[in-house]
């Protein structure tokens, strides 16, 4: 099942006297489990394509459907709703809260949502526990590695049990060895059935996933899917 359809996605700003095009008749389909990153330089258009899934911005033309539900006919609330319930988000900025608990700053989507459930802590407890982090429960941002950090954010994109996880540039803030234990995380979720798409603009962070996207001035300029024993299962 396509989690995500975008179908002849453009996506321009205007100025004053002039037009810029950031993104070109995008055609893309992932669908659910699947491990995708999309590549390519600073000014290619990944961010803008990341927000459009995201449903932080809306294109220009075209039709983007994600999971099931066409997102240019939905309410400003329902938008909410969707961003909060249907997509998990990490940022290569961890946006935690400082001087509050990891437990805590987990909590914040749940706190957001319709409803709040009543095993809530119990919830972030489980998550924490899934990204290598149970032993970190109480420690505040400042007590924590940047890895670890990123992590909280990767447990906090987890809390609603979201149908796909987006990360922008989740390597981005942190030294080689923080990098490599973030993505094993993004690995053992896919293993475990969630779908992650990852935005980079680093060849190794690409490699972990099973398809790998490259956006070039706004257009796709190539969609290879790999076997997965190239990638994260190895």
């Amino acid at each position: 099942m396509s989690l995500i359809e975008m179908n002849s996605i453009c996506k321009s700003y205007r100025n004053i006297g002039f037009e810029t095009q950031v993104l070109k008749d995008i055609t893309l389909h992932i669908n659910e489990g699947d491990y995708v990153s999309i590549i390519g330089p600073s000014g290619a258009g990944k961010s803008t394509l990341m927000a459009i899934a995201g449903c932080l911005s809306q294109p220009s033309s075209g039709e983007y459907i994600l999971d099931g539900e066409e997102v240019g006919k939905l309410s400003d609330r329902k938008l909410s709703r969707v961003r909060n319930e249907k997509i998990g988000f990490v940022f290569q900025a961890f946006h935690l809260l400082p001087g509050v608990t990891a437990l805590d700053n987990v909590t914040l989507p749940l706190v957001y949502s319709r409803k709040t459930p009543s095993d809530i802590k119990d919830r972030a407890r489980e998550v924490l526990a899934k990204v290598g982090l149970e032993h970190r429960l109480h420690h505040t941002p400042g007590q924590l590695s940047g890895g670890e950090q990123q992590r909280v954010t990767i447990a906090r994109s987890l809390i609603n049990n979201p149908a796909i996880i987006l990360a922008d540039e989740p390597t981005g803030n942190l030294d080689s060895k923080n990098g490599i234990e973030t993505m094993k995380t993004f690995d053992k979720l896919v293993k475990e059935g969630k779908t992650i798409v990852l935005i980079t603009h680093d060849s190794e962070v690409a490699e972990h996933a099973d398809r790998i996207i490259s956006i070039r001035d706004g257009e796709i300029a190539s969609d290879t899917k790999r076997q997965p024993s190239e990638s994260h299962a190895s």
